[in-house]
């Protein structure tokens, strides 16, 4: 399989697009994701770069301490003010995504510029994983959020990690260069830099979530 294939049934699937206010992609792939959306939910400021380039979003979220007033009068139809500070934004568009029954969600931008804003970003996704099917998307890669067996596309040589936020489940590979058998990971560094042997790849997960990392070359 061509590496440009591996991620086709991602972009047939992820078809809401939640677009954070971190780094506007610049990656095919990515770019491709916010292209071929049905519907785009904007974090506050992250609708200034959606405009600038070309496309329109179906709702706008957040506190709006990033976003010109110009902005907000002219999205004012489509703009979802809340307050919460117990919440950011993605936390936000997310629980909009729940209560309008919408599934299959990618989040673009939720990566670059700060990393400490990625690390709880990840966390977030981790813990919304259970309501909703939910992938992350960056320049380089796709974190996929599994609670059960699953088979992933992939290409031979392809950089693959794996990670365990709570340090509860257990998990085995199969079609990875270092396989694991119901291993449980008590750090977070442990299911990180393994590597496909092929077209495909199975990650088996038992008592918990996992992350599983593609990237999108070598």
């Amino acid at each position: 399989m061509k590496a440009s294939d591996v991620f086709s049934a991602e972009l047939q699937q992820y078809k809401t697009v939640i677009l954070a206010n971190g780094k506007f992609p610049s990656n095919e792939i990515a770019l491709r994701f916010i292209e071929q959306a049905e519907r785009i939910i904007c974090c506050d400021g992250a609708v200034e770069k959606l405009l600038h380039f070309g496309k329109q979003p179906d709702v706008v979220i957040g506190d709006f301490d990033s976003i010109p007033h110009t902005f907000l009068q002219q999205l004012k139809e489509i703009v979802i003010e809340d307050k919460d500070t117990e919440k950011n934004d993605l936390q936000k568009s997310l629980n909009y995504c729940k209560s309008n029954n919408y599934n299959n969600i990618s989040i673009i931008g939720a990566c670059g510029l700060r990393e400490d804003h990625q690390l709880a970003n990840l966390a977030i996704l981790d813990m919304f994983s259970a309501d909703l099917d939910l992938i992350m998307v960056s320049d380089h890669g796709i974190f996929s959020f599994i609670s059960e067996d699953r088979d992933f596309n992939s290409y031979p040589g392809q950089a693959v990690s794996i990670f365990n936020l709570d340090g509860k489940a257990r998990f085995t590979f199969h079609g990875l260069r270092y396989p694991v058998h119901e291993r449980q990971f008590t750090h977070l560094w442990e299911g990180s830099l393994n590597i496909s042997e092929g077209e495909r790849f199975r990650i088996e997960v038992y008592g918990g979530n996992g992350i599983i990392y593609r990237a999108f070359q070598n």
